[in-house]
């Protein structure tokens, strides 16, 4: 069991030694991503709290732990409170906190977070001082090494574009703006546009390093060597200079008098303060392979469809189990059994997350995570929420269904909260909007059927989701809290509104959909394909609730899934789907 007050200990001690107040520990890497290596969860060693969102701030005589609404029970079980105040990010803004309650310089790694962010601190009144080594590596004795995971190529059959073609395509935009070149700290971004994959996170193929490309569409990649087995540099080709790590620094030194893009919000501070004290003029853009990563091509679309086919395929056979099979068995049993019939297919490459996979209220936990001390029965009369998704070479799924467990019916209060979020996730699904909607404008498209009750849900509608890359994409999203970026066509983004009883149930349906031109009309408008097939749960609905427009959408899509999944299903799993969607 891990002594977490000892550890805060050993950090104070490192903090006196240094001079300072205290320190920001995010939950993040050099990459500033959601998904991290081992060797990266500084957080989580320090607090116990292992959600992929969060900080802690801990001073000589107090400490906070903070993350958003997805994980405030999670929060509340994961830290002692004794040690870590649990905080809400909106509602006690970090910053705010630290200006609050520091009385001197408080320390930071210039590596672990933005510019953006260290500006919000300094603008609040708290004096940052950067410390080399962090003190939390300098505290972690068995700290996990670094990964290397071995970089593969990413063949046209399933990008669709060749590498050569995205550089000259990014490159233009520099050249005209007039950028001499732009840092890439995003590795998805340098997994798009040099079309390859690794394996050094888990969940998500990426190949950890750094990239510069340059408006001559030459590129920088820095990266441990021992990744880049035979063959690799060949296919990254001439223009690609594969060198380590050691070489960034003095890469940005030698930037002298040059215009670089970086992403202030985005990418390590270390970034841009190197580049300025080396002369160079650093230019603040968003990352340049963001939104055309984003904009799936016609290969990427046709590929996510194939994907959400084969993954439906487990998914159903799945449902089918849980019905006749599942009850008895515990929740990392249930999530374990999902992965096995996925493993069947031999496109599979592992899941995109953790799955969650919770009974009764576990549900209620928007990021739960069974393990050996929490996992239970799913038991009779109660709801079973499981979110899960896969990787495959042509795409990446993300799929949530809410299931009653029977025999009895489900109590009117419940399916009045799942109806609601049904029509909630219809309405989105079925939007029509013009040309230059972002995603907060839709966000409420969800919520009206719950509002209409005086009820909602702490998290965000919808987010993007990668080609084989991140389940969690950007710069799109559909919540009150996202950038206004115009959706395009090509872009994938889930649609999950949701409702949450703590200590009793979870309710979330998820789909995942792709922007999609409308037909032609007085102006250009958008519209959704939704990419996901399963059947959602007819127990838990008020059939005579829904309108005409709601039954007649959820009867076509059940119609669909039957038609295309059904025939790829052996009995008796085909005719539970056919009872399913079809009702006879």
């Amino acid at each position: 069991m891990a002594d977490h007050a000892a550890r805060l200990a050993r950090i104070r001690t490192h903090l006196a030694a240094a001079g300072v107040h205290g320190f920001i520990v995010p939950r993040a890497d050099e990459h500033l991503g959601e998904y991290v290596p081992d060797s990266a969860e500084r957080l989580a060693w320090l607090t116990g709290f292992t959600g992929s969102a969060g900080l802690a701030l801990v001073l000589m005589d107090r400490a906070a732990v903070f993350s958003d609404g997805r994980y405030t029970l999670q929060l509340a079980q994961q830290t002692d409170p004794a040690l870590f105040e649990p905080l809400h990010l909106v509602e006690h803004p970090p910053h705010a906190w630290l200006a609050k309650h520091a009385t001197g310089p408080v320390g930071y790694d210039p590596w672990l977070m933005s510019e953006e962010a260290a500006t919000r601190y300094r603008d609040a009144g708290v004096t940052l001082v950067e410390l080399d080594p962090n003190p939390i590596d300098a505290a972690w004795p068995d700290r996990p090494p670094a990964p290397l995971g071995a970089v593969v190529p990413q063949p046209l059959v399933y990008a669709g574009r060749s590498s050569a073609e995205k550089r000259n395509e990014v490159a233009l935009k520099l050249a005209e703006a007039r950028q001499d070149a732009a840092i890439l700290t995003d590795p998805a971004s340098i997994a798009w546009m040099l079309n390859i994959r690794g394996a050094d996170v888990a969940f998500t193929p990426f190949a950890l390093g750094f990239a510069i490309l340059h408006a001559d569409d030459t590129t920088q990649l820095f990266m441990d060597p021992a990744k880049l087995g035979p063959g690799i540099h060949a296919w990254l080709g001439p223009d690609v200079t594969c060198v380590g790590r050691d070489a960034l620094a003095p890469a940005l030194r030698a930037m002298q008098g040059k215009r670089v893009r970086v992403d202030v919000a985005g990418s390590p501070a270390w970034f841009g303060q190197t580049l300025r004290a080396a002369g160079a003029t650093v230019l603040d853009g968003a990352d340049p392979c963001a939104l055309p990563k984003a904009c799936k091509n016609a290969v990427e679309q046709d590929g996510t469809r194939a994907a959400h086919r084969r993954d439906a395929v487990a998914l159903c056979r799945f449902l089918h189990w849980l019905e006749t099979e599942g009850r008895g068995h515990t929740e990392m049993q249930a999530s374990a059994r999902l992965l096995a019939f996925r493993a069947e297919a031999p496109e599979f490459r592992g899941e995109s997350f953790p799955a969650i996979s919770g009974a009764g209220e576990h549900g209620a936990i928007i990021h739960y995570r069974a393990t050996p001390e929490s996992d239970r029965v799913l038991g009779s009369n109660e709801v079973y929420l499981i979110d899960s998704g896969a990787q495959y070479p042509d795409g990446t799924t993300d799929v949530t269904r809410t299931i009653w467990t029977g025999p009895g019916d489900p109590p009117s209060e419940l399916r009045d909260r799942y109806t609601r979020v049904l029509q909630g996730h219809i309405a989105l699904a079925t939007a029509r909007f013009p040309e230059g909607v972002s995603g907060p404008h839709l966000d409420a498209f969800a919520r009206r059927a719950l509002w209409d009750a005086g009820l909602d849900y702490d998290h965000g509608t919808g987010h993007g989701v990668g080609s084989y890359l991140s389940v969690h994409e950007g710069p799109a999203s559909i919540s009150r809290l996202g950038k206004m970026i115009p959706l395009a066509p090509g872009m994938i983004l889930s649609d999950e509104p949701g409702f949450y009883l703590p200590g009793q149930y979870g309710i979330r349906l998820e789909n995942l959909l792709l922007v999609q031109s409308a037909p032609p009309g007085p102006r250009p408008f958008l519209q959704f394909e939704t990419l996901t097939l399963a059947p959602f749960d007819t127990k838990l609905w008020y059939y005579e609730t829904l309108n005409h427009h709601e039954r007649t959408w959820l009867e076509r899509y059940h119609t669909r899934v039957w038609t295309e999944i059904g025939p790829l299903l052996h009995k008796p799993a085909q005719e539970w789907l056919r009872r399913a969607c079809l009702g006879n």
